[in-house]
C-alpha cells in the first residue's frame, strides 16, 4: 500500500511540475494583462458595452438562435453538417458563428444532431466557434484590438475550427 502511495505522489509531483514549467509565464502575462486592462482600461470596457446594450444586438443573437433552433428542422441540418466531408466542418464553424447564445441551449441541440447523424467533427468546429465568437466576446475584441484585428480574429477562429474539425474526423 505505501508502495502504491508513494508511486501516486510521484506520479502527482512530476505533471504538476511539469505543468508548472510549461505554463507559469503564461501565467503571470496573463495576469499582468488582466490587472493592466481592469486598472487602466475598465471604464473605457464599461462604457463601450454600455453603448452596445443600447443597440440591443445581444438580444438579436439570442432571438435569431432561439428561432433557428425552434423551426429549422433537425434533419435539414444534419444533412448539413453530416458524414466526415470537409463541406459539413466547414458549414459548422460558419454557422457556430452567429447562432450560439448559450453552452446550455446548444448542447441539447448538438445531441439531437450527433444522434442524427452530424460527424463530430462538425460538432467540435460548431463548439469551438460559438464561445470565441459570443456577442460579448467580439465586442471585447473589436474595442481592445480594433477593425483589422477583429477580422483576423474571426477569420483565426474559423480556420482553427475548420482544421480541427477535419482532424477529428480524420
Amino acid at each position: 500500500m505505501w508502495e502504491i502511495a508513494r508511486r501516486e505522489a510521484t506520479y502527482l509531483w512530476y505533471y504538476f511540475d511539469v505543468q508548472l514549467r510549461q505554463i507559469f509565464w503564461y501565467w503571470v502575462l496573463g495576469m499582468a494583462l488582466g490587472s493592466f486592462v481592469s486598472v487602466f482600461l475598465k471604464d473605457r470596457i464599461h462604457n463601450t458595452f454600455r453603448s452596445l446594450s443600447e443597440k440591443k444586438l445581444g438580444i438579436f443573437g439570442i432571438v435569431l438562435s432561439a428561432v433557428f433552433q425552434r423551426y429549422v428542422p433537425q434533419d435539414m441540418m444534419t444533412n448539413l453538417f453530416g458524414g466526415n466531408e470537409a463541406w459539413g466542418v466547414l458549414m459548422a464553424a460558419t454557422i457556430g458563428v452567429p447562432l450560439y447564445a448559450c453552452g446550455g441551449g446548444t448542447i441539447p441541440l448538438l445531441q439531437a444532431w450527433l444522434s442524427d447523424g452530424m460527424s463530430l467533427g462538425s460538432a467540435a468546429a460548431f463548439m469551438i466557434t460559438g464561445p470565441a465568437t459570443k456577442i460579448t466576446n467580439l465586442g471585447a475584441v473589436k474595442i481592445v484590438l480594433g477593425m483589422k484585428r477583429f477580422l483576423l480574429y474571426i477569420a483565426f477562429v474559423l480556420i482553427f475550427a475548420f482544421v480541427t474539425g477535419l482532424a477529428i474526423n480524420i
